[in-house]
């Protein structure tokens, strides 16, 4: 029987295996991608947390004014409200999204395209416009009383311009973001990764943005800020399921090399199918930064059918070269034995045995107008051989000259 000591020492043991296990798992389950809302509805701190904002959307806070309310809808528009009508002044620009603020000053969105009207030479010709300043938070003067926040105050620059301060429960900020990061299929693309987050397409396995099976190496270009640009790290893979698709890493940036932007790293995926299969490979592509969240994204490989070593394209060139032997020596085995048969079966000698020599010959001369051959050699003597161009012979003696002579093609 165990004394009570063992038990205490067996549940000791026990309890920090628990505690290893879970902190792994915990740390297995932290590795995921920073991928980039597609609302545009977002922030980065000074810190490079985001802070994603996209429940906010389309949500009215009202300020009462002496004249006219103001309303902001979240990541909508700005607006006044008067006995005389609405008047807009401007509406969020996604291409813009937030801007980090200073000071009491979270962050700042800015509304552009407003109303025209008396307000055409406004800043940028873009009409009227309005500045939200966010606050993390309380106003300063505790203007809220509860609820999901509230306008601290509203500013006019201008008939054409608002500036307004806005005050929210600010979310916990999510993971950090390795700003100045991209990956693209270009040195000056970002199709994957953007500003350090992975972009919509990528994020997980989609059937649409799959390679095809013909495509056996994709390479990807890492661009980075050069202060720090030292703290990328060598890639991993993950490839889902483990067999049917062989994948390797060469290049540069599998090595642990540093991108920056003048000078980007390359990462080449050879990826081979083994298996084919229905649906596509999922290849999950890690890159570790130091102090920061990884970088990660998928892309999908379709495996239509197997794959040799060495890929299509070798097998295409050994192709290639079979067919020219084969076509080479059925050259040679024609050509020599034409020149046998012309030897041996027709008699004759020197360069007219060569197989192709009369048709070549044929060519020549009606090429060279049919009648420029040269004579035989029984006709060097001929003492009318030398005879001046202008000095015409008759027709009758050069009819009865032309059916005697033998003529030859020049080659």
């Amino acid at each position: 029987m165990r004394s009570p000591k063992n038990y205490f020492s067996e549940y000791v043991a026990y309890h920090l295996l628990i505690t290893v296990v879970a902190a792994v798992l915990s740390q297995a389950i932290e590795v995921v991608s920073v991928v980039a809302p597609n609302t545009g509805c977002y922030a980065l701190d000074n810190s490079s947390h985001i802070h994603d904002f996209s429940s906010w959307i389309g949500h009215p806070f009202e300020y009462e004014g002496k004249e006219a309310d103001l309303v902001v809808r979240f990541c909508k528009d700005v607006e006044s409200r008067s006995q005389a009508g609405y008047v807009d002044f401007g509406r969020f620009d996604k291409l813009n999204y937030f801007h980090t603020g200073s000071g009491h000053v979270s962050f700042i969105q800015e509304y552009f395209n407003g109303d025209l009207m008396n307000c055409e030479q406004s800043y940028d010709k873009m009409g009227r416009t309005a500045q939200v300043n966010i606050i993390c938070g309380n106003c300063p003067q505790g203007q809220c009383k509860g609820g999901l926040g509230c306008i601290c105050n509203v500013e006019y620059d201008s008939t054409c311009r608002a500036v307004v301060e806005l005050a929210i429960p600010c979310e916990k900020p999510g993971l950090r973001v390795f700003e100045g990061f991209t990956v693209g299929f270009h040195p000056r693309s970002w199709e994957i990764v953007y500003n350090g987050m992975t972009q919509l397409g990528y994020e997980e396995a989609h059937k649409e943005f799959s390679f095809s099976t013909a495509q056996t190496r994709v390479a990807l270009y890492m661009t980075a800020v050069a202060s720090v640009s030292g703290s990328v790290q060598k890639p991993l893979i993950k490839v889902a399921p483990e067999k049917g698709l062989k994948v390797t890493l060469s290049g540069s940036a599998a090595t642990g090399g540093s991108p920056t932007t003048l000078s980007p790293t390359v990462l080449l995926i050879d990826w081979r199918c083994e298996v084919a299969r229905d649906s596509p490979y999922e290849v999950e592509v890690t890159i570790p930064v130091e102090n920061y969240d990884p970088i990660q994204f998928t892309l999908t490989k379709m495996c239509e059918y197997q794959q040799s070593e060495g890929g299509d394209a070798a097998r295409g060139w050994a192709i290639f070269g079979v067919l020219s032997c084969i076509l080479f020596v059925a050259s040679i085995l024609f050509c020599c034995g034409g020149f046998i048969y012309k030897t041996r079966v027709q008699n004759q000698r020197g360069l007219d045995a060569l197989p192709g020599m009369t048709l070549l010959s044929a060519c020549l001369e009606t090429v060279s107008g049919g009648g420029h051959g040269y004579s035989r050699p029984e006709d060097i003597n001929n003492p009318f051989v030398n005879q001046a161009s202008w000095e015409r012979q008759p027709a009758s003696a050069q009819a009865t000259r032309r059916t005697s002579e033998v003529r030859y093609g020049s080659i």
